[in-house]
């Protein structure tokens, strides 16, 4: 396999970026809005769950966790208080572990909620979809203000992006002095609960408009739908990105086996990741 140059923290001056915290290596996306027990026993729901996951899951080789928050019938809940009582017993139990909390409206929420629970929260990093913010051209005065108040708070955001074309949409955004910094971080989503990512856009794609990107640096990270994850996401790291695998995306190894639990698709990963560092470069 070919790698090249990282170009996660790396400005055109080749110089890091230091305003923004680098991106964890490998994030676990242990739940997502959508899936519950039905799907597969070992999702965690309860905050609980969700403390012991992060648990094994470092334990496995991750080092940052994407947080999703559930109401008592299991439903995708945002909730500033709740997800401040999980971020506080997560930094004591998981001390160190990159938590990243999601704004992701998953037919629930309207712009305006997300915004208020993000601004009442204040999260350190929290995951923003761009055509969540910007449902239509109308909406880009809010999504402005909310853009620049993240900055202005210390308010880190991951910007998911789609699609190449959302990833040309958000340059311009950039450009535009829309979404303000000097330096960005990156989620690219390859695939769909539907159809999986085997004929998902290949990375280059979304990398491609980057180009154009007039910032000091950025730093991406990949996801992908179903048993393509692993292959997806060894990909990303072979471009220079960093990997987000769980069962929010994924439930399955490469194989088509089912994961016991998301630890074990950490592990899977990891392994794979390990892999590829010790190979030699080649040209």
């Amino acid at each position: 396999m070919t790698q090249t140059q990282p170009k996660q923290t790396l400005g055109r001056s080749g110089q890091r970026a230091a305003s923004l915290t680098p991106l964890p290596r490998l994030m676990v996306a242990p739940n997502g809005a959508r899936r519950g027990k039905a799907d597969h026993p070992e999702l965690p729901v309860t905050d609980d769950e969700m403390v012991a996951t992060a648990r094994a899951c470092r334990a496995a080789g991750a080092d940052g966790i994407h947080l999703h928050i559930r109401d008592a019938a299991g439903r995708h809940l945002l909730d500033a208080g709740r997800y401040r009582a999980l971020l506080d017993r997560l930094k004591e139990e998981v001390p160190g572990l990159y938590l990243q909390v999601t704004s992701e409206a998953a037919g629930r929420y309207e712009s305006a909620q997300q915004d208020a629970m993000m601004r009442a929260l204040k999260p350190r990093h929290v995951s923003v979809a761009l055509r969540e913010m910007v449902r239509r051209p109308a909406d880009w005065p809010q999504a402005r203000d909310f853009y620049h108040w993240a900055v202005d708070h210390g308010v880190e955001v991951q910007h998911i992006l789609y699609t190449p074309d959302e990833v040309r949409a958000f340059v311009a955004a950039c450009r535009d002095k829309l979404i303000p910094g000097n330096s960005h971080l990156l989620l690219f989503v390859q695939g769909s609960y539907a159809n999986g990512a085997a004929d998902s856009v290949p990375l280059e794609h979304y990398l491609a408009p980057l180009d154009r990107l007039d910032v000091a640096a950025f730093d991406w990270m990949a996801c992908a739908f179903g048993p393509e994850e692993t292959n997806s996401l060894v990909r990303a790291a072979e471009l220079g990105g960093k990997a987000r695998v769980g069962f929010e995306n994924s439930l399955w190894h490469p194989d088509g086996s089912l994961a016991r639990d998301n630890a074990d698709r950490v592990r899977q990963l990891d392994s794979a990741l390990r892999g590829l560092a010790a190979e030699p470069a080649r040209a």
